[in-house]
């Protein structure tokens, strides 16, 4: 008898619908859920082709096909009993695939959702920090757990862009509303805890921070990093509702939907599908998001169209500085590090006047612009100008 072990969940719904399986010999093969036998739960499998798996796992392809094109033809039913990951006894069964009509999913049928698990869950408990995982399947996935070296870490790195972007929208947010939170400026760092977990090409990463680091408040959903992965939860949600998708990525417009769009511009590039999960300690179930390689080579085309998307209004405060970049630049000194811009009529118009060291709050219009070498960049566009009351630290000097 032959036996293959489940290796990921590719469906799931009060239950588990649809799964990936190894045997012994490396052999791949997908199993879709049929109908309950007593205390067993009875599954369709056949063998699969590696390449043919991807594409089904990515949305490429729908169940359908996959399971009318079979190695050999070979179809076999499983009773399922025991808990998930044990072994599990193939059992041939005779006649044509294509004519078990009865027992064959719709035409049609793709993968619309990631695959799921409580990998999250149980690390997030675990280190008692709020855990990230994504999942790849770019092209080499089909001959085993592997990635390109170039396409992870340029995944890896705009991942890291995405969340600090969707982290500091949430911080801007909060003051405005003068709501308390916690002061800390990389509270968005996340850290590479494991390199690849089973099931396509995981990586996991966790919080650089736990969870009851006295600089945050241990309320349920309080924590900024969480307000920030709620956050980017709405931005993927563009890749679930096509139709409004323009309509969902202008409640972000700037800086996170511009990382947003530089991440599915990756994806489209490296023909990759990214499905992700998280969970924290203080929410009480893993959230789950994704686009598949289709979806993101779409998104890109029609959003990378968008100016708008990819432009914010930004206050900036700080005391004003020369700076040598040419005219109709002006440069402030903040808290945060030297911001420098233009005015958009060119020359040094709107800029007579100010004080070299005094301190100036100023509007700005931030277009964010995707470049396929530096990655993302922005230019501040000077709108508005107020004075601001000096410290009694501040020292200016006459132009």
């Amino acid at each position: 008898m032959r036996t293959i072990t489940p290796v990921a969940v590719l469906d799931y719904y009060d239950g588990i619908q649809i799964f990936e399986g190894r045997d012994p010999i490396g052999g791949h093969y997908v199993a879709m859920l049929i109908d309950r036998v007593g205390s067993a739960y009875r599954y369709l499998a056949t063998g699969a082709n590696p390449e043919r798996l991807r594409q089904f796992r990515v949305g490429e392809l729908d169940l359908l096909t996959l399971l009318l094109d079979a190695p050999g033809g070979e179809w076999f039913f499983i009773y399922a009993d025991g808990p998930y990951g044990e072994s599990l006894t193939l059992l041939p069964q005779k006649g044509q695939i294509a004519e078990q009509k009865d027992l064959l999913p719709d035409d049609g049928y793709t993968l619309d959702d990631v695959p799921i698990d409580d990998l999250a869950e149980k690390l997030a408990i675990e280190s008692n920090r709020t855990v990230f995982e994504f999942s790849l399947e770019p092209p080499e996935t089909a001959h085993g757990h592997r990635v390109r070296a170039e396409t992870l870490g340029e995944i890896l790195t705009q991942t890291q862009v995405v969340v600090k972007h969707a982290y500091n929208s949430v911080i801007r947010d909060l003051r405005k509303a003068r709501t308390p939170y916690s002061d800390v400026a990389d509270g968005y760092l996340m850290d590479v805890v494991v390199p690849a977990a089973p099931g396509s090409y995981r990586v996991i990463l966790e919080a650089a921070a736990p969870t009851d680091d006295p600089t945050r408040p241990l309320l349920p959903d309080s924590g900024e990093l969480v307000k920030g992965l709620r956050r980017m939860d709405d931005v993927f949600k563009s890749a679930i509702e096509v139709d409004k998708a323009q309509e969902i990525l202008l409640d972000h417009k700037g800086y996170l939907a511009g990382a947003y769009i530089k991440l599915l511009q990756i994806l489209a590039e490296k023909n990759t599908g990214f499905n992700y999960s998280w969970a924290d300690p203080l929410v009480p179930k893993t959230q789950y998001g994704g686009v598949s390689a289709i979806v993101a080579k779409d998104l890109y085309e029609t959003f990378s169209k968008s100016v708008e998307l990819r432009t914010e209004e930004v206050e900036i405060e700080g005391k004003f500085a020369r700076v040598n970049l040419g005219p109709g630049t002006w440069g402030l000194d903040t808290d945060e590090g030297n911001k420098h811009g233009k005015v958009r009529m060119g020359g040094d118009a709107g800029l007579q006047g100010l004080v070299v060291g005094a301190r100036y709050r100023f509007h700005c219009t931030a277009e964010v612009e995707l470049d396929a070498i530096r990655g993302e960049s922005s230019t501040l566009y000077l709108e508005k100008i107020e004075p601001v009351n000096e410290k009694p630290d501040d020292q200016p000097k006459m132009l």
